[in-house]
């Protein structure tokens, strides 16, 4: 396991200016004093391991990853209890997705025992900017080719690091229904890409579609296959599941889509509650059948940011569908009070999914 250096800021953010800031959280705007780093190279391996003062990089203008795009990232949070305790979600998920993505874009695996020591470390140091409440912090590690090189093959330095940024709901107004826009010209993945690796390449896909859902009034962007254009897989940032009247799940299964955590726990929480989830592939056309017949009464959608949001009406090219009753429905307000509770240590956590800080 590596051993951390620990250079702490010599200029830390006042505590008075950083709790005006937590008066107004937004969601990935205003950033914690460190930053954890460790880099690696084809003869060192990993090395140079350090929590350090937040700083830009210095990055050459051959970097790979500015031409070539070799760059992974994750998405977690520390949450804050009543009592002040800080824990992290499932974190040991976040660290064997961050390797599989690493195996997807030929990049160097990080042991999990690092990747959790440069999260803990940092949080621990940075704990104070863990807000409580609603609030979380939020924590995004990340890795990218740093070798200077124009050559088409895997990198042979990376870095990576972690940052962390409080927030506040991602969807402002709070708990309330989200309206989705259905694309039927854009694509984010297909079989054999790299649709199952939490890549910035995916993300960088599914902007352009993100911009017509606002151009409609959306909050996000729903994408179909990319083969027939009529299976729903996800949202430009989170996982989909669709509530029957007989009170089952469905939810598209994995593959071409992200391997969500929340997606996960979702669906264990759902076994606990005794309520059936298929992961079975769904098409637009049943979607639209299920909402006519009554058939589908709700809909919501979950991710790290997030947590868990209820979808009140999808758009189209073809006009409007509103789910139930276009409000949040009971199946998605259960799912999503047992996830929180858990997560603010408000419910036991009978999983074992809480690891806790020590500060």
């Amino acid at each position: 396991m590596l051993q951390f250096e620990i250079l702490k800021n010599p200029n830390p953010m006042p505590e008075t200016d950083r709790a005006k800031a937590f008066e107004n959280l937004g969601f990935g705007t205003l950033f914690s004093d460190h930053m954890s780093v460790i880099h690696w190279s084809a003869e060192k391996g990993w090395h140079s391991a350090k929590v350090t003062a937040r700083a830009p990089f210095a990055l050459d203008p051959a970097s790979s990853v500015l031409h070539y795009a070799q760059e992974i990232f994750e998405g977690m949070k520390a949450y804050r209890a009543a009592d002040g305790q800080i824990v992290l979600f499932r974190p040991e998920e976040n660290a064997r997705r961050f390797n599989a993505s690493a195996r997807r874009l030929a990049m160097p695996e990080l042991p999990e025992e690092d990747f959790l020591a440069a999260i803990e470390k940092l949080v621990a140091l940075d704990s104070a900017w863990v807000p409580g409440g609603e609030g979380s912090l939020y924590l995004r590690p990340f890795m990218f080719a740093s070798e200077a090189f124009l050559g088409v093959r895997p990198s042979r330095e990376y870095i990576f690091c972690v940052i962390a940024s409080p927030v506040g709901p991602y969807f402002k107004g709070g708990a309330k229904p989200v309206k989705i826009w259905v694309s039927e010209d854009y694509s984010r993945a297909a079989v054999g890409g790299t649709g199952a690796a939490k890549c910035g390449g995916n993300y960088a896909a599914s902007l352009l579609a993100q911009a017509e859902a606002t151009q409609h009034g959306c909050d996000q962007v729903l994408f179909l296959d990319a083969a027939e254009r009529k299976w729903i897989e996800e949202l430009g940032g989170m996982n989909i599941f669709f509530v029957l009247d007989d009170g089952s799940i469905i939810t598209p299964p994995l593959g071409t889509i992200l391997p969500g955590i929340t997606r996960n726990s979702i669906m264990t929480l759902a076994a606990d509650n005794n309520i059936t989830v298929h992961e079975r592939p769904y098409s637009f056309e049943e979607l639209q059948a299920d909402l006519s017949s009554g058939r589908l009464v709700e809909a919501f959608a979950c991710g790290t940011a997030a947590v868990v949001a209820g979808i009140g009406e999808l758009k189209h090219g073809n006009g409007s569908l509103t789910i139930g009753s276009g409000e949040i429905g009971p199946v998605t307000k259960l799912l999503r009070e047992k996830l929180i509770g858990i997560q603010k240590q408000d419910l036991a956590d009978t999983h074992g999914w809480l690891r806790r800080i020590a500060v």
